[in-house]
């Protein structure tokens, strides 16, 4: 049985995230980045192409977010690891403009009692992650071809990792989101000046700093939801 070079680096860093995923998550997260790697080479989707490089910048940046991800959604800590499927009202997932499945794809690779639904506006990035959740067996992922702004919901929980401003972000988004959802945009530094610019019916309740394993930069969650309406 072949060992992949990477997977040593892999379980490091989910150590140190105090993620314990089992080892049939492990070889699918190895799969997954695989396959990212094989579709690179013809449909672009991601700049990143060293496989170490891939590793840090890609896998271990997203699977950053899952601890605070289950924390804010009043999830148990640890990923339930559930054969027999989703629960009859899962938590639902949107990862907006999500490329090659970026978080969304590590999202249901790692938590597989949520429901994760990637979103692209182009039409083979969408298909890549439809391929990965064939391949991977994932019945809970699925990628769609769209805009995000005709997607309905309702979703407890959209994010996104490299998608336009957060002002752009909420107000396409906000017709999917649940009404108690929240919104989750994966940034570098705080971004202060966009914070700033959000239209008085968004606030943010949290900025979450996040440390990444192998990564030397700043990483961050903003943590945005709708201003409720004050009752009469």
């Amino acid at each position: 049985m072949t060992t992949d070079p990477l997977e040593p680096a892999l379980r490091e860093g989910l150590a140190v995230l105090g993620l314990a995923l089992p080892d049939a998550a492990v070889r699918q997260l190895l799969d997954y980045m695989a396959a990212l790697e094989r579709w690179n080479r013809v449909y672009n989707l991601t700049a990143v192409r060293a496989p170490a490089e891939m590793l840090t910048h890609h896998l271990l940046d997203s699977l950053a977010v899952v601890a605070p991800l289950r924390r804010h959604l009043g999830l148990p800590p640890v990923p339930a690891q559930a054969p027999e499927g989703l629960s009859a009202a899962p938590v639902r997932v949107l990862d907006v403009g999500s490329g090659g499945g970026l978080p969304g794809v590590v999202l249901a690779i790692a938590c597989p009692d949520l429901q994760v639904t990637c979103v692209d506006a182009v039409a083979k990035k969408a298909a890549f992650v439809g391929q990965v959740a064939a391949s991977l067996r994932l019945p809970h992922l699925r990628g769609v071809h769209a805009r995000v702004e005709s997607l309905k919901g309702p979703f407890d929980l959209i994010c996104s990792r490299a998608f336009s401003s957060l002002t752009d972000f909420a107000v396409l988004s906000r017709a999917a989101l649940a009404p108690h959802g929240v919104w989750m945009a994966m940034k570098g530094r705080v971004p202060h000046d966009e914070m700033a610019a959000l239209p008085a019916d968004v606030e943010v309740f949290h900025v979450e700093p996040l440390t990444v394993p192998g990564l030397d930069a700043e990483r961050c969650l903003v943590w945005m939801r709708p201003v409720r309406a004050e009752s009469p």
